[in-house]
């Protein structure tokens, strides 16, 4: 194991140390980084915004990753056997962005780098995903991009397991800054990817102890590489500005067993001599008098978003470096067994005659109408789905006994064996939720978890990536309501619900009982371009449709049972609700009040359809929305007249059917409200 070297207790290196560095002998490689460094300044002074420190910083050792290891080729950016490069310091996104340009990606040419932070520009303030296909993931809050590399590194072991090593053998190579390796979700990803031993991880972190408030000592006392080293890494600190230094412990990182930390101790903003050591640091660009010292200090006397013929020759040759293995691979593919199959599953295509054994699971629920929660349900919807599936890969936040999101006779992933598809998380829902958006966006996974659903405050961040990025992530969020009972408020979520309805491109499922869940399950599975979720029941339910034809719940809403004349009200629910509501119509009929009932399981999919089919569904009389939780987005639904039914505060404990009575959504409150609405 290689010996950490302690941290240095001064700050970063002063003028007179970057003096000495700019005087060592300019190397052709060294050359080469000087690109990247004057196109950094030059897109930021353009733009008069960004952040220049960090691509100036780390130009050195991203000039030997990209030249020396990387396996890719600019040609065809999306070859499934690249390896992955995720800038997780999104805000040094000049660094990311220069490299495309000079490895000859095709539309990251100068129009686009002048482009930089501007409107549908690819050189984006942060990077994003979908607007480059150079660009591997959403990165900008900090961790998430270090946390969804490790999902990426997981899917290549998951696939190689399946593949092959002829079809699936690359690396995921991660530039972390000390922001990213603060944020909590990087300590539970790491920690994961630790346990697994995923040795084709390498994360070179910018050890330049600078953030926007100062030094990182005004915060910040970790002793890193010791943490790293605890939670299963191999550490290693070396100068980011020494080439072979970096070279070396690249070299040392590809022959580990373990995921690799290599610290790079780095002067920030190198090359401008007025701010040594707080350049650009996360803040302001260098300004015009800072950036041509920076250039002059380097020696560099080309106009701006210029790159010298030779330098420029150099870097194309980088950008074509893998077009043999690429072509050696495609060879490969051409005569492998699973060709069909491995091209199917990374392009995100379902297999044929996946949805069968679930359609025969509903023709069985239908007939048996089973009284169970939905949880149990999904478990159910899963048994059919996964060993159709075989790139779903579940998984749960040390939950697995009550999120049901196990499936018997399934093998777990385990440190050296990743020919399982079910992952033990642990208490890490946050790095959880990345690592899932990484197992997608390397393709040919797709994952799914679960936990408690007032848990899901703790995955937020993640879910909002991957709807940004349309990624397909399904997420089991059981224990939906007050109706999980005796374990109070801070596990009885309330708002959770409202909270993921208002996040755009997320669909939210809610269903009402056995049948309505194994729709639901289909819906996520076929939905390609966002996450899902299911909350889901912990309490046993009643099963409501004996139909078995038409996924109904595809629509995201209908009439489960129609009034018997003209309608005078309209009972909407969602979820455990929706059978306290029919209760409430079969009171309302037999009183002579022509009253319909509305699941509206998916509020999303609902609001797709043409108004004249809500119109129908949702009738124009009075609507009630019955739901045990807060009633914020109702309106949209129930109008300037309708009436709510459920919470206005926190939940409390007791047994289920207690609290329901407590908080007034019964059967007895909806028929008691209809009837004082109507006179």
């Amino acid at each position: 194991m290689a010996s950490i070297a302690p941290a240095s207790d001064t700050p970063n290196p002063a003028l007179s140390a970057q003096a000495a560095l700019l005087a060592r002998p300019s190397s052709e490689e060294r050359r080469m980084a000087d690109c990247i460094r004057a196109l950094a300044i030059d897109a930021v002074e353009a733009a008069k915004s960004g952040h220049p420190g960090m691509p100036m910083g780390m130009a050195d050792a991203a000039t030997v990753l990209f030249s020396r290891f990387v396996k890719f080729d600019a040609a065809d950016p999306r070859w499934p056997d690249r390896d992955r490069f995720v800038l997780s310091a999104g805000h040094g996104s000049m660094l990311l962005y220069s490299l495309l340009h000079l490895t000859g990606h095709a539309g990251m040419g100068i129009p686009e780098l002048k482009r930089f932070r501007q409107l549908h520009s690819p050189a984006a303030g942060h990077p994003e995903f979908g607007e480059h296909p150079g660009i591997e993931t959403t990165t900008g809050p900090l961790g998430q991009g270090i946390a969804t590399s490790v999902g990426m590194a997981l899917a290549e072991r998951l696939l190689a397991a399946r593949f092959g090593k002829s079809l699936v053998d690359h690396r995921t190579w991660v530039i972390a800054s000390d922001g990213d390796l603060q944020e909590g979700v990087s300590h539970e990803a790491a920690s994961l990817a630790g346990h697994l031993a995923l040795s084709k991880l390498t994360v070179l972190w910018d050890d330049n102890s600078i953030s926007i408030d100062g030094d990182t000592a005004l915060s910040f006392t970790d002793d890193t590489l010791k943490r790293f080293q605890a939670y299963g890494w191999a550490v290693r600190r070396v100068d980011g500005h020494d080439h072979e230094a970096v070279a070396a412990a690249l070299t040392w990182a590809q022959r580990s067993r373990k995921p690799t930390l290599i610290a790079c101790r780095t002067i920030i903003g190198f090359g401008a001599p007025t701010k040594a050591g707080t350049a650009g640091s996360h803040g302001a660009p260098l300004g015009e008098k800072e950036a041509t010292g920076a250039k002059s200090a380097m020696g560099w006397n080309h106009p701006a978003f210029e790159v010298p013929e030779g330098l420029r020759e150099r870097w194309a040759t980088v950008g074509s470096r893998g077009a043999g293995a690429r072509r050696s691979w495609l060879k490969r593919l051409a005569n492998h067994p699973q060709r069909d199959e491995f091209e199917r599953a990374v392009v995100g295509k379902l297999p044929e005659g996946w949805h069968l054994p679930l359609a025969a699971l509903r023709a069985r629920l239908a007939e048996e109408k089973p009284k169970i929660a939905t949880r149990i349900a999904s478990q159910r919807a899963l048994e059919a789905l996964v060993p159709a599936v075989p790139e779903m890969v579940g998984g749960s936040a040390d939950l697995t006994g009550s999120n049901n999101t196990n499936v018997k006779g399934v093998p777990s992933v385990a440190p050296g064996n990743f020919a399982g598809r079910y992952i033990h998380y642990g208490v890490r829902e946050h790095g959880m939720a990345a690592a899932m958006n990484g197992m997608a966006l390397h393709g040919g996974i797709i994952p799914y978890s679960g936990t408690f659903l007032v848990f899901s405050d703790y995955m937020r961040p993640a879910i909002r990536l991957a709807a940004l990025m349309r990624q397909r992530a399904i997420h089991v969020l059981t224990h939906d309501s007050i109706g999980l009972g005796e374990d109070g408020p801070t596990h009885q979520p309330v708002e959770h619900v409202a909270s993921f309805r208002a996040m755009p491109n997320v669909f939210v499922f809610r269903p009402a009982d056995a049948m309505e869940t194994a729709e639901c399950w289909e819906l996520a599975l076929r939905r390609a371009d966002g996450p899902s979720l299911l909350a889901l029941s912990r309490q046993n339910l009643p099963a409501l449709r004996t139909d078995a034809g038409e996924n109904r719940c595809a629509r995201g809403g209908y009439v489960l049972e129609e009034a018997s004349g003209p309608r005078r009200a309209t009972l909407i629910a969602t979820g455990s609700e929706v059978h306290l509501a029919q209760a409430a119509r079969t009171a309302l009929e037999a009183d002579g009040i022509p009253t319909a009932l509305v699941s509206l399981p998916c509020w999303e999919l609902f609001a797709l359809q043409d108004e004249s089919y809500r119109a129908e569904v949702l009738g124009s009389g009075l609507r009630v929305g019955v739901e045990a939780l807060i009633g914020f987005g109702w309106e949209r639904w129930l109008g300037p007249d309708g009436v709510f039914i459920g919470m206005t505060g926190f939940g409390a404990s007791a047994p289920a059917e207690h609290l329901f009575k407590h908080f007034g959504i019964t059967t007895d409150a909806i028929v008691a409200a209809v009837r004082k609405k109507l006179g």
